[in-house]
C-alpha cells in the first residue's frame, strides 16, 4: 500500500513562486514514476509535470520555462514560479511503480491579488 501527501499549498499573488512538495511511503520500490497533476473548478484534470525514473522530465505547455519538477528519493517536487490565476487548482501527486497509480488527495494552489 502506497501513500502520497501533498503540501506547500496556499495563496499567493499574480508572479509569485510557491513550492509544492509531495511525500510517498508505504510500500515504495526503487523503480517508478513520479508527477503532478491538477485540477480546476469545473474542468477536467490535467497533467502538469512528470519525472520518469529515468530523470527524463515532461511539462505541459502552459508551465513550461515556469514550473520545475525535480525528487529526492521518494518526495517530488513541484517548483512553481511566475504564477497566473489560471494556475489555481487542486495539485495532486502521482506515483506509478509496478503498473499501478496511486493519487495525494491534493493541495489547494489559489493565485490572485
Amino acid at each position: 500500500q502506497v501513500q502520497l501527501v501533498e503540501s506547500g499549498g496556499g495563496l499567493v499573488q499574480p508572479g509569485g513562486s510557491l513550492r509544492l512538495s509531495c511525500a510517498a511511503s508505504g510500500s515504495i520500490g526503487s523503480s517508478n514514476d513520479m508527477g503532478w497533476y491538477r485540477q480546476a473548478p469545473g474542468k477536467e484534470r490535467e497533467l502538469v509535470a512528470v519525472i520518469y525514473r529515468l530523470g527524463i522530465t515532461n511539462y505541459a505547455e502552459s508551465v513550461k520555462g515556469r514550473f520545475a519538477i525535480s525528487r529526492n528519493k521518494n518526495t517530488v517536487y513541484l517548483q512553481m514560479n511566475s504564477l497566473k490565476p489560471d494556475d489555481t487548482a487542486v495539485y495532486y501527486c502521482t506515483i506509478t511503480q509496478y503498473g499501478a497509480v496511486y493519487w495525494g488527495q491534493g493541495t489547494q494552489v489559489t493565485v490572485s491579488s
